[in-house]
């Protein structure tokens, strides 16, 4: 009684009366997508400053063009040489090189990122993610698998165990899924099954009755200050069998964290779980800074405390609670298994199983940085030898032609490069080792 639940969320199993306590502008989906959209508005400065050397550069040539035909008009009075010398400035000026600096490395490195499993979803995010100096993970399904599973059988004996993934089968909960996997069912008929919501399953056997669930509704000690999430066996209200459940790390996780120190990116971990599995799995992955219990809009404070340090943020998030989070970083990630508002308020979706996708990226977003830079280099270079030579009548149009194709093609192959280097070693994931869809917390 009392409860608050948020809309969409799922009843796994008993029946419930409900009562609507506030219209749906003010659901929780409807505040988090106000607050992606109070964080929008921040990210579009680096492309107006493009847009508008791009408006410059066009009349700006035409103008050198003009005054090279009056130059050579006033020296010369040879109208037909002034044309050819204008000509040549058009020509060798045409801004192929600059055209191409970024668009092409930007289509080399999405591809290349595509071919790992990475899709990018705003080209110009491969800058931003180039700057990036600070990493921010939320923790359950993107450092975690996203599904619990059994780490240890704290009492009883197989034989209980095998009696508790018998009694698992009748029950959709994520626990009692994970209990079903982890052990072997024993044969044995089981008459009628009921499901205590927040409490457990309860079965009789015989004349025994039997209950899955919650320690204090088994009849048992707490001992979750010994880690992971508890479930207990109890026949006749008396406990015969423990078991402890955690939320695994992801297989690359550990590796991904010490990849990331190596190159002195800053980490975070940042989660509304609760604080000893937070520590626990800060601990194993070696995070030194962890936050725990923090709700959509602490997250976004604490990273713009971030940014405001001057820290270049990149989020990697899955939930819901996240996408607030996700908008507001300088530049974000999330996996394929993210809720849908999660992926589309993320540049860079992972699409396979393994968060080496996070370090290949940020590789594959500081190489593509550098040759954007060389392009630019070599365009300017370029011009700065190209530009006087036409103006001065030492080339021809023809000779213009060809330079501003060379000058092209120079390009190309430069962003070409980043074809080289190795792949990811992520791979794609089984079906069986897809995060199953779980229940939203409102504490996250």
């Amino acid at each position: 009684h009392g409860t608050e639940f948020l809309a969409g969320s799922l009843n796994l199993s008993g029946s419930i009366t409900i009562e609507a306590t506030h219209p749906a502008g003010e659901s929780f989906l409807a505040r988090m997508i106000s607050l992606m959209e109070a964080a929008e508005g921040s990210r579009a400065g680096y492309r107006r400053i493009a847009d508008r050397a791009a408006d410059i550069y066009a009349p700006a040539v035409h103008i050198l063009a003009a005054l090279a035909f009056v130059g050579w008009m006033f020296l010369s009075g040879d109208w037909h040489l002034s044309v050819l010398n204008a000509m040549a400035v058009l020509i060798i000026t045409c801004p192929c090189a600059l055209a191409l600096a970024v668009p092409m490395v930007h289509m080399v490195a999405s591809g290349r990122l595509f071919e790992n499993g990475i899709m990018v979803k705003d080209s110009a995010a491969l800058e931003r993610l180039a700057t990036a100096t600070h990493v921010v993970f939320d923790k359950t399904g993107t450092l975690t698998e996203g599904r619990p599973r059994v780490q240890r059988q704290i009492s009883g004996s197989a034989e209980m165990a095998n009696r508790a993934a018998s009694l698992a089968q009748f029950s959709s909960h994520p626990f009692s899924r994970a209990l079903a996997a982890a052990f072997d069912a024993d044969r044995i008929e089981i008459g009628e099954t009921r499901e205590v919501p927040g409490s457990g399953l309860e079965a009789k056997i015989g004349n025994d009755v039997w209950r899955l669930g919650r320690a204090d509704w088994c009849n048992a000690a707490d001992r979750s200050n010994e880690g992971g999430s508890q479930v207990w066996l109890s026949r006749n209200d008396e406990p015969v069998a423990g078991f402890s459940l955690a939320d695994q790390p992801r297989a690359d996780a550990k590796s991904t964290i010490a990849e990331l120190k190596r190159t002195g990116i800053g980490i975070t971990l940042l989660s509304g779980d609760q604080a000893d599995a937070v520590q626990d799995l800060a601990r194993q992955l070696g995070i030194e800074n962890a936050e725990s219990n923090l709700k959509p809009q602490d997250k976004m404070d604490r990273i713009r405390a971030l940014q405001a340090a001057g820290e270049k943020v990149l989020m990697v998030g899955d939930g819901i609670n996240d996408a607030p989070a996700l908008r507001l970083a300088d530049v974000s990630m999330a996996p394929s298994s993210a809720a849908d508002v999660g992926r589309s308020a993320a540049d860079f979706v992972f699409v396979r199983d393994n968060l080496s996708a996070v370090t290949f990226a940020l590789n594959m977003a500081k190489r593509a940085d550098r040759a954007v830079k060389q392009n630019f280099g070599l365009a300017i270079v370029y011009n700065m030898i190209a530009v006087p030579l036409a103006v001065m009548g030492f080339v021809t149009p023809l000779i213009a032609a060809l330079a501003m194709s060379s000058s092209s093609i120079l390009v190309t192959l430069n962003a070409l490069r980043l074809r080289l280097g190795r792949n990811s070693p992520a791979t794609k994931p089984d079906e069986a080792d897809v995060p199953h869809m779980m229940i939203a917390e409102p504490a996250e």
